[in-house]
């Protein structure tokens, strides 16, 4: 057994909304979202300001570190309402803001807030790494950019600053996300990625044409779109590298998306520290990763710079076997019996079944297996009868586990 006693590396999922936010309760040590403002995600759902302070307790409730990012490049005219947005957060006691702006670190520090250093400020050395804790820094997200013999060497010259990396997810093929690709694509810096309004030009299918040679270098290629980081294979090295916080990108991904990522490094982690930590497992893990969004894996500069095996040049977007099918929705819920009925309006129902019932006005989020099936005064059935039109929606009652509302809808993850 490993010592119980050492700290452990804290694992910090994303969020997009308080869907994912009940889908990690319980497999994560922390949180990481953004407000309306200031953050690199400003396609995502995002919360509230005035919601700020709910979800930090239920953070702090659930024994979650809750982590505000306030980390695009800030303008003169903005210090007023990040003023306000760092207020609120330390109103709702937010554990810490990640942050790289020169100008919001010291607002940051005036507030008596803790902050990250975000992977925007590309620290790629003990120099950088060791000047950014001398200003006040409690943790260091350091460039995506590096290898893990370059993380060992900036962690080894800190004092007590943590450092951060990421583990899972999308990869930019900029420099950690400082690209301006995307606002010269689209011809506005209303679409650039330093304010988080990237349209991912990258993605996309290009025609590269050299004219001195008078040829395509690339016709009609993703050559720049890179395949996702997965480091769950690797992750015994990371934590002997004595990393302290492990990242999952996915701030604007499904909560299906966020909540498997999470429980597979979960896994991987509590596995390294009971001693049980295996390939086999690993094979298990990747499985379950494959199964949910992702564009291929990578290891990203963990281990070397990135060769072209590591682009995804076939496909854009999601290349998964698997899709997230809606079946049907909530039609009532009897917290009594602690069942729901539904109208399955698509395919069937099986006992053992794994089933989502997911909010879209509401912050249900529910992953179980169906263990009882009711139609009509029929119980204990096996197996619904298939669905494939709108004349031949039923309505089937089911167990639930936890509470779930009017107009939630239900969905399978099924092999395409």
């Amino acid at each position: 057994m490993k010592n119980l006693t050492e700290k452990r590396v804290e694992l910090m999922a994303p969020l997009k909304n308080l869907k994912s936010l009940n889908a990690v309760i319980g497999k994560t040590d922390a949180v990481y979202f953004g407000v309306e403002s200031f953050n690199m995600r400003m396609y995502s759902d995002n919360f509230k300001l005035e919601d700020l302070n709910k979800i930090v307790r239920i953070c702090h409730k659930n024994d979650i570190h809750a982590y505000l990012t306030t980390n695009i490049i800030i303008y003169e005219n903005e210090f007023p309402l990040l003023d306000q947005v760092l207020d609120r957060a330390v109103e709702a006691e937010i554990d810490a803001v990640i942050i790289h702006d020169v100008g919001a670190i010291n607002l940051a520090k005036e507030k008596g807030l803790n902050f990250y250093i975000s992977t925007q400020a590309n620290i790629s050395n003990s120099h950088a790494a060791k000047y950014y804790e001398a200003l006040g820094a409690q943790r260091l997200v350091l460039a995506r950019e590096l290898s893990l013999e370059q993380i060992k060497e900036i962690k080894e010259g800190l004092n007590k600053a943590e450092i951060e990396t990421f583990v899972h997810g999308a990869q930019c093929t900029s420099i950690s996300g400082r690209c301006y690709f995307s606002a010269e694509v689209c011809q506005s810096q209303d679409y650039s990625a330093n304010r988080g309004r990237c349209v991912q030009p990258c993605r996309r299918k290009w025609r590269v044409y050299d004219d001195q040679s008078n040829e395509f270098l690339y016709d009609g290629v993703f050559f720049i779109n890179a395949k996702d980081l997965c480091m769950i294979e690797h992750i015994p090295e990371l934590i002997e590298a004595k990393i302290d916080a492990f990242k999952i990108e996915g701030r604007m991904r499904d909560p299906i998306y966020i909540e498997e990522t999470t429980s597979c490094y979960r896994e991987a982690i509590d596995a390294y520290y009971e001693n049980s930590y295996s390939q086999e497992k690993v094979k298990g893990w990747i499985k379950r990763l494959n199964k949910v969004y992702n564009r291929g894996f990578s290891t990203g500069f963990y281990f070397g710079l990135p060769k072209g095996s590591e682009i995804q040049r076939e496909f854009d977007g999601n290349i998964s076997n698997y899709r997230k099918i809606e079946i049907g929705k909530v039609l009532n819920y009897f917290p009594e019996k602690k069942a729901a009925k539904i109208l399955l309006t698509s395919g069937k129902l099986k006992l053992r079944d794994e089933i989502f019932i997911i909010g879209t006005h509401t912050d249900t989020y529910l992953r179980q297996e169906v263990k009882s099936i009711q139609i009509k005064q029929k119980q204990n059935l096996t197996e619904t009868p298939t669905v494939t039109s709108t004349k031949e929606r039923i309505t089937v009652g089911i167990t639930v586990d936890k509470t779930v509302k009017k107009n939630d809808k239900v969905f399978k993850l099924e092999h395409i």
